[in-house]
């Protein structure tokens, strides 16, 4: 392995840290302490949005690393179809970018159901319970996947750098 090789890789590794690492602290630590601390559902609400926010000016850079650390890692495979098909190497990184793919996807649809406007509407208390309850619901389930899909990933990162 040369030099340059493991530097790409180091960075990959440590924009996945932040990624997954992060996800997980908001959603196994912070979300269910916050439940001890506050009573009315709009503060927490309004809190776990500005986590997230904040989040976010470190974790979608970090994405967006991982996403080209990935491409570039993957470069020899994608400009040979053949062997993305012929090889469980090819099987498992196609699996892998569909899970990226799909990580996108609920990610994108996670950060669109919390606009600012949203967010307005809770300081404001425009919205009604029933709203709220749905809101935090739909929050709680797409961090759910945008986590199970990055624990994934992981795994088929790990299956990867095996050589399986």
């Amino acid at each position: 392995m040369t030099m340059e090789q493991a530097i790409i890789t180091w960075i990959h590794l440590v924009s996945a840290a932040i990624w997954v690492g992060g996800s997980l602290f908001i959603g196994v630590v912070i979300s269910p302490l916050l439940k001890t601390m506050s009573t009315s559902l709009e503060e927490r609400l309004q809190f776990m949005i500005k986590v997230g926010r904040r989040f976010n000016k470190i974790a979608i850079p970090s994405l967006i690393v991982l996403i080209g650390t990935g491409i570039y890692n993957s470069i020899t495979f994608l400009n040979k179809p053949d062997l993305l098909l012929s090889s469980s190497y090819g099987n498992f990184l196609i699996v892998k970018i569909i899970l990226v793919v799909a990580l996108i996807l609920a990610y994108a649809v996670h950060v669109r159901i919390i606009r600012k406007d949203v967010e307005e509407k809770i300081i404001s208390k425009q919205l009604s319970d029933n709203q709220i309850q749905k809101l935090r619901k739909k929050i709680i389930i797409l961090g759910e996947v945008t986590i199970i899909l990055s624990v994934a990933i992981l795994f088929m990162a790990a299956l990867l750098d095996a050589g399986v």
